[in-house]
């Protein structure tokens, strides 16, 4: 099976590589517009329920946008991970970081996607105070937390790679 991976990725390194790249970029980026200048803006709307409405529509967007790139992220990580070569080398130990960095994103965004449809739910029902106290933990900590560690998981993927 290894064999079968290394030969597969030799085949299709430059598709795999940039795959990876697109889909964390895609994902990182995503995360960073939202919460830097879409967020900001949304607060500008002076009406609450439109507002809360709007947030909800825009953070389900974003979430259906990316999980098809998180998949291919993990799946193009796996296939660097073995095809690369990795192990055994100085670099092995920042392959395992990044696979640490992108578990807890991707719970966290999995944590994120949970709260966002029980916000939903209770939007819909009429209950916004509800909807709001369940949705304010995301833009301030667990949005920021996924792009710094986003951003710090770039980071070692130039550096797994090289300057």
């Amino acid at each position: 099976m290894k064999a079968l991976m290394v030969e597969f990725f030799r085949d299709y390194a430059s598709i795999i590589i940039f795959l990876h790249v697109i889909s964390a970029f895609i994902w990182v980026g995503g995360m960073i517009i939202i919460r830097f200048a879409v967020h900001p803006s949304l607060q500008n709307i002076q009406n609450g329920s439109v507002k809360l409405g709007v947030t909800l529509e825009i953070m389900q967007r974003l979430f259906r946008l990316v999980m098809p790139f998180i998949a291919t992220l993990v799946i193009s990580a796996v296939l660097m991970a073995i095809g690369l070569g990795f192990k055994g080398t100085a670099l092995y130990p920042i392959v395992h970081v990044k696979e640490a960095i992108w578990t807890i994103m991707t719970l966290n965004f999995s944590y994120m996607f949970i709260k966002r449809d029980k916000a939903q739910t209770l939007f819909d029902n009429g209950d916004m105070a509800g909807a709001k106290n369940i949705l304010m933990p995301i833009p301030k900590i667990l949005l920021p937390l996924n792009i710094v560690l986003g951003i710090i998981a770039l980071y070692f993927g130039i550096t797994l790679r090289g300057f």
